[in-house]
């Protein structure tokens, strides 16, 4: 059911700060949504329902899983068809797996956006840092997953690494609404495409003292406007384990640190925001 992702030989967290702050997070948040995990990844093969369970005891109540290409998307559709109490659905191609499309592919992508179960595109951006797909190519398949997305009249979650710029140009030029995951800008970048009405999802790098773009985002930004994710198998507390739903207990109780409240009074705001945008 999961498929190999091209990232799946990184590190589990992305060089952020050698330090994460210790906050403790609480032992349950009812209500909670986690914004972005590849659940349908291998590395969940031998034990994905449980990770569902211990998410659930928590008290996540959504997990939005995207896709990275065909076949990861075609696996996240069948989870939120296994698991509809629970899982969302987002279907789309990732910068690093652009290069790959031909139209064949294309056709089979804007099939599977019509798919009842597809709640969003993506995970769809630009990654500049790596370039596994030449900046051209990730930029064309960037706008073409953005028209669809307005075709389809589907939210859009958007990768951003090292090309703030390149993306928030095409997001305020796109006449949507979507999540920027793994927010990785400054105040003024969540500002101005928070205005547009995209949401900012933050991950557990916001805990990095160094993070300071995206720790003034997580203080400043109104209630209502972000949400919080853990990009599972991805960016865990440890470099060497497996991220999952549960950590996003954490990231909030992070983000609530940074604007002085507590981890339980952004619950009812993020499920709000969430719900605002992919329902």
């Amino acid at each position: 059911m999961a498929h190999h992702h091209p990232r799946a030989d990184l590190p589990a967290r992305r060089r952020g700060g050698p330090r994460l702050s210790s906050r403790r997070a609480p032992d349950r948040l009812p209500g909670i949504v986690d914004s972005h995990a590849h659940l349908q990844h291998a590395r969940f093969d031998d034990d994905r329902e449980a990770v569902l369970e211990r998410a659930r005891a928590a008290g996540v109540v959504r997990v939005l899983v995207p896709g990275w290409d065909l076949a990861s998307s075609e696996a996240a559709l069948a989870l939120a068809v296994r698991h509809p109490d629970l899982v969302h659905a987002a279907v789309g191609v990732h910068p690093h797996d652009a290069g790959n499309m031909d139209e064949r592919s294309w056709a089979r992508l804007e099939a599977l956006a019509r798919d009842p179960q597809t709640s969003a595109i993506g995970e769809i951006g630009l990654d500049y840092h790596r370039n596994l797909s030449a900046p051209d190519v990730q930029r064309e398949a960037f706008g073409r997953q953005l028209a669809l997305a307005v075709a389809r009249g589907l939210p859009v979650l958007v990768h951003d690494r090292e090309a703030h710029a390149d993306v928030t140009a095409a997001l305020l030029a796109h006449p949507g609404r979507g999540i920027l995951h793994a927010f990785s800008g400054d105040a003024a970048m969540a500002a101005a495409l928070s205005e547009a009405g995209y949401l900012v999802s933050f991950a557990l790098p916001v805990a990095f003292r160094s993070a300071s773009g995206p720790r003034a985002a997580a203080a400043s930004l109104p209630d209502g406007t972000f949400v919080v994710e853990t990009d599972a198998p991805y960016l865990g507390p440890d470099r060497d384990r497996r991220n999952e739903p549960t950590t996003v207990l954490r990231v909030a109780a992070e983000v609530a640190r940074l604007r002085h409240t507590a981890p339980e009074s952004l619950v009812g705001p993020i499920g709000e925001a969430y719900r605002s945008i992919i329902g």
